[in-house]
């Protein structure tokens, strides 16, 4: 019997919201009409006390050429139907009608805006100090009832909805405490199965917030990846052409030296500026190859000691049988540099940095709370001794331009460079921290399975080699000042050079000049064909053609997976004389080798 009458005044209680939302919908359409109207009314009465005033002088005058322009300019109106100015007599001075045939009113008594059909009217004198010299008569349609009755088709969607959640929750309830009498009866405890629930609604509400937090970092990549890509083709222009300045030594003043290699200093600055805002956009073409990460650990000793001071103490603790993983080295040494660089503001200069390697597995429920795949990962640790961050300032540490420091301090950029690397190589990263007991970083990178070998050794950077003019080159490059630039630097090499806006134009050149040897193109190139399209369609010409890739951020054209396809040559934007030189000789040098090791017909 409890059961019974519970349900029905659960329907009961639904069946009164109903109602209730009903008679508000009503309420608030109804108030709505009202305002609509009193709006419409001030406005016209205004509109028609303006052209009162303006036609004031027209009247006192008998200006009526001056009168009809004043009162033709309100045709732009296309609710205005028919204007009327009168003299003081009553007699017609200037009219406007829209449909050309409107029939005006004789001379009328000044008077409100009355509502005449879907149609506004109002009169208003014209005087001059305490003389009346006429009236203005004001005619405009209002909005026809079923127009308005569109504008709340929304507050009966709204209603509707809203009544629909009532019916359901009425139902729901009912159904609830017909389960809840079920699962007496049966003996459960519902107790239980509360908590159950709620820790069920805990880990949904993780998942949600981790999620959100992803597709929120996911949209600031995809801004800071676009402007990173602007910022380098400007770059490329600039430090381009003060490499090109110190070269050939055009200054010889030297405070304008001074000044020319400050500016390099800022334009490098600037370059690494972009590398972060790319890393973090994850748009930065990386290189993975297998690599033990207690020897990348233990090879930056040096490094580390160098950059963190002698008051910082650097410890280790690497563990035995670690899993190998596939990652860039170069791009994890600045990693880990940038957790380093962090720590040690954190502590003040003073303190203890350990870094820890371990294996882990990242179990399912881990893995849904924070958006990775659960699997074997190596984990590097990297902790402080430092004052640490309240939680409201680490759920925004790896957001772009976020810091903590002073101006002038930090650009905000390494922490956000570290995570995205981190996501591009398809790893995790997590912030572990309390105020007062110091910050842990931990890097999550995936187990690699079955390869053991492909570790790159460092070299000593080769001497800047110089170019021939039997070795042709086609630039290919849409920006026409990175254009004439890369055009500068090659044939201040030595070599010779042709030069295209798009592929189309690369396409002709190279069929003109078939000795073409190696494709120097942009990625992104205009014309409906990037380039490597047109590295393929050169190809299909001339097989042992070599292809070099640039652009100012990685594009799936030639990086899928946000790592570089087999094969392919790419040097980014902004490029140095040096690492152009030393990169197109390079590849010159291959193809030579490769043709004589090619087998004779």
């Amino acid at each position: 019997m409890l059961r019974f009458d519970r349900a029905n005044v659960m329907t009961a209680i639904a069946a009164a919201g109903v109602l209730l939302l009903l008679l508000a919908g009503a309420g608030i359409v109804m108030y709505n009409e009202v305002s609509y109207k009193e709006a419409k009314a001030q406005q016209v009465e205004a509109q028609s006390r303006v052209l009162a005033s303006t036609v004031t002088a027209a009247l006192a005058f008998d200006d009526r050429k001056a009168a009809r322009e004043y009162v033709n300019a309100l045709a732009v109106d296309p609710q205005i139907q028919a204007v009327a100015v009168y003299d003081a007599r009553g007699h017609l001075f200037a009219a406007y009608a829209r449909d050309g045939e409107h029939a005006l009113p004789a001379a009328t008594a000044v008077s409100d805006p009355r509502l005449d059909g879907d149609v506004l009217k109002v009169t208003v004198p014209v005087a001059q100090g305490r003389n009346t010299l006429g009236s203005v008569y004001l005619e405009t349609a209002i909005d026809p009832i079923s127009r308005r009755l569109e504008r709340y088709a929304i507050i009966a969607l709204l209603v509707s909805m809203a009544s629909l959640i009532f019916v359901l929750l009425g139902l729901a309830q009912r159904r609830l405490a017909e389960a809840n009498e079920r699962l007496r009866r049966q003996g459960i405890d519902l107790a239980e199965a509360n908590e159950n629930l709620l820790a069920q609604i805990a880990q949904r509400e993780s998942v949600e917030g981790a999620l959100r937090q992803a597709q929120k970092m996911e949209a600031m990549g995809q801004l800071t990846g676009g402007i990173a890509h602007d910022f380098n083709n400007l770059l490329q222009v600039i430090l381009g052409n003060l490499e090109l300045l110190q070269r050939r030594k055009l200054v010889a003043d030297d405070e304008a030296n001074r000044m020319v290699a400050s500016a390099v200093r800022g334009a490098e600055r600037a370059a690494t500026l972009t590398q972060r805002l790319l890393a973090f956009a994850r748009r930065q073409p990386l290189d993975p190859r297998p690599l033990d990460v207690n020897k990348l650990v233990q090879g930056m000793s040096d490094l580390l000691h160098r950059s963190l001071g002698e008051a910082i103490r650097v410890e280790t603790v690497l563990a035995g049988g670690i899993w190998r993983v596939a990652v860039d080295a170069n791009q994890l040494e600045n990693a880990l540099l940038n957790l380093a660089v962090n720590a040690r503001d954190a502590m003040a200069g003073t303190g203890k940095l350990t870094i820890e390697t371990a294996n882990v597995h990242l179990d399912e429920p881990y893995a849904q709370a924070n958006e990775v795949r659960p699997g074997q990962y190596v984990m590097i640790a990297v902790s402080d001794s430092g004052s640490g961050m309240t939680p409201e300032v680490t759920a925004k540490a790896f957001e772009p331009f976020f810091t903590t420091k002073d101006v002038g301090k930090g650009s905000g950029l390494g922490l956000s460079q570290v995570y995205g690397f981190i996501k591009q190589s398809e790893g995790h990263a997590k912030i572990y921290s309390e105020p007062g007991d110091g910050t842990t970083v931990k890097l999550y990178l995936p187990r690699l399975a079955g390869a053991a070998s492909g570790e790159r050794v460092a070299v000593g950077a080769p001497a800047l080699p110089a170019g021939r003019e039997d070795r042709r080159i086609l630039v290919v490059e849409d920006d026409e000042d990175v254009r004439t630039h890369a055009v500068t630097m090659l044939k201040e090499l030595g070599y010779t050079v042709l030069e295209a806006a798009d592929a189309e134009s690369a396409l002709r050149l190279f069929d003109a000049h078939p000795d073409v040897r190696l494709l120097f193109t942009d990625v992104g190139l205009p014309g409906g064909r990037n380039g490597r399209e047109l590295a393929d369609a050169l190809r299909r010409r001339n097989p042992e053609l070599a292809v070099l890739f640039t652009t100012g951020y990685a594009r799936n054209a030639i990086v899928h997976h946000g790592r570089l396809d087999p094969g392919v040559d790419l040097i980014t934007k902004p490029f140095t004389f040096a690492a152009l030189a030393n990169k197109v000789h390079a590849m010159f040098e291959r193809c030579e080798v490769t043709a004589r090791e090619a087998p004779q017909p």
